[in-house]
């Protein structure tokens, strides 16, 4: 199992934007004494992102922002939908900034990629790559 880990300068604003405009789901929310998230997992259909907070510690020194690098990425997150013209309404309709707009893909499925609000690249597409395909 592979999970995907990002961190964020405002967490609350974050879990908001991602259940909102992308449709993830609370699994866990770790907060601290003050009510302050320190650890989020969210979901979908199967799937897990965790974050937590943008701070100075051992791992944070290790990972960068987008806003540190120009707002490009060396790592995106790649989720599987079911309906992706619905989610892409969705997205733009709570403010996700769309990147790449709805298209059909050649290798199958249709996609669309956005940023959320700190900028981390999000991809949306039906094409599932742990789905059987011909030989």
């Amino acid at each position: 199992m592979i999970i995907p880990a990002t961190r964020y300068k405002d967490c609350e604003a974050a879990l908001g934007f991602l259940k909102e405009a992308f449709g993830l789901h609370e699994h866990a929310i770790h907060r601290d004494e003050a009510g302050n998230i320190v650890h989020a997992q969210l979901m979908h259909a199967g799937g897990m992102v965790m974050f937590g907070p943008a701070r100075d510690g051992e791992f944070d020194k290790l990972m960068t922002d987008p806003a540190e690098t120009g707002g490009r990425e060396t790592t995106t997150i790649y989720v599987v939908v079911r309906d992706v013209p619905g989610l892409y309404e969705q997205a733009k309709e709570r403010g996700a900034k769309i990147l790449l707009p709805l298209r059909h893909e050649d290798y199958g499925g249709q996609s669309f990629t956005a940023a959320d609000p700190e900028g981390h690249i999000w991809s949306f597409g039906s094409y599932d790559p742990l789905a059987p395909h011909p030989a």
